[in-house]
């Protein structure tokens, strides 16, 4: 066996343990498991949604139906994958719910804006980011999601496609929609063609 698959058993048999300390109702590893888990299910409803006023109830959906689903896991995926699942259907079922936002997005996040010292540029970028999810809002949940969770959260297509439930090639295919569609509407807006253009040079 290589030490890639002992770790990965052994982190499995971690997620299994903390589970069932879970079920036996135990409040320490309840909060245990929220607070492994709790970050990255939060940036990845932010990059899928952006900034929200639902986002403390859309964190707090997530969870309830993680512990309220414990015991049907069955360790088929790692526990962060089948909770991301969980984040990411209680994502698209918000998107089909509310329909596009109609509140300002202020989406700041280091790793969406370039790099710079320049207060107008920052200023810029900011407008950008908007425009990018007003243009986002404007796709179908699945493409979003997919488009989201591969270009702004940085997950692979594989990765994108056991969250979703899809298959790579619909991944694929759901993400070069979005991104076709965001390029047809850049072509249309300097500052949304710029911020995606900056976008590209910092992004390895």
């Amino acid at each position: 066996m290589h030490h890639l698959d002992v770790a990965g058993y052994a982190a499995v048999m971690d997620d299994l343990l903390l589970i069932d300390r879970c079920l036996d109702g135990e409040a320490a590893a309840t909060r245990e498991l929220f607070r492994r888990h709790r970050a990255r299910v939060h940036a990845a409803l932010y990059r899928i949604l952006g900034s929200n006023r639902d986002m403390d109830d859309l964190l707090q959906e997530t969870f309830i139906q993680v512990f309220s689903s414990l015991a049907s896991f069955r360790g088929e995926a790692r526990l962060s994958t089948w909770i991301d699942r969980i984040a990411v259907h209680v994502a698209y079922r918000h998107l089909r719910r509310k329909g596009p936002p109609t509140q300002p997005l202020d989406l700041l996040d280091d790793d969406l804006l370039p790099i710079s010292s320049d207060g107008e540029h920052r200023s810029l970028a900011r407008e950008g980011v908007r425009r990018l999810y007003a243009a986002l809002a404007a796709l179908p949940p699945a493409s979003r999601i997919a488009f989201a969770l591969h270009e702004i959260d940085g997950r692979s297509l594989a990765e994108v496609a056991a969250c979703t439930g899809a298959s790579v090639t619909a991944t694929k295919l759901r993400v070069w929609r979005a991104r076709r569609s965001l390029e047809k509407q850049a072509a249309a807006d300097p500052i949304l063609r710029e911020f995606l253009g900056d976008r590209q040079e910092v992004t390895p």
